[in-house]
């Protein structure tokens, strides 16, 4: 019996936008990596109360709450990082340069 030779199919990938997860607000990301992938930590960084500036004057440390940690394996990154290249530019042309100033 011959091998049969399956087609190569060619599709592409989109959001199923039917599901119902919340969007999540994030000002902070920490990265982390090991051999096999990337770790991605977003927080929302609120402008610091009184109590973790007094804190952060002896520990030098502000927590910030976690939204969503993400993990990424290694071959998705260069693909990560062209496509936020890619809109990061679309974003320059459309509304001007990078935004200045800190976040808070």
């Amino acid at each position: 019996m011959a091998e049969e030779k399956k087609a190569a199919i060619n599709f592409t990938v989109v959001p199923d936008e039917t599901s119902e997860i919340q969007r999540i607000y994030s000002n902070f990301c920490a990265i982390q990596n090991s051999p096999l992938d990337f770790t991605l930590t977003f927080c929302e960084m609120l402008p610091p109360s009184e109590k973790q500036l007094r804190d952060a004057q002896s520990s030098h440390v502000v927590k910030a709450p976690v939204r969503a940690r993400l993990v990424v394996p290694v071959q998705m990154i260069p693909g990560l990082i062209a496509a936020l290249q890619d809109n990061f530019r679309g974003y320059q042309e459309s509304f001007g340069q990078q935004p200045k100033g800190p976040l808070n």
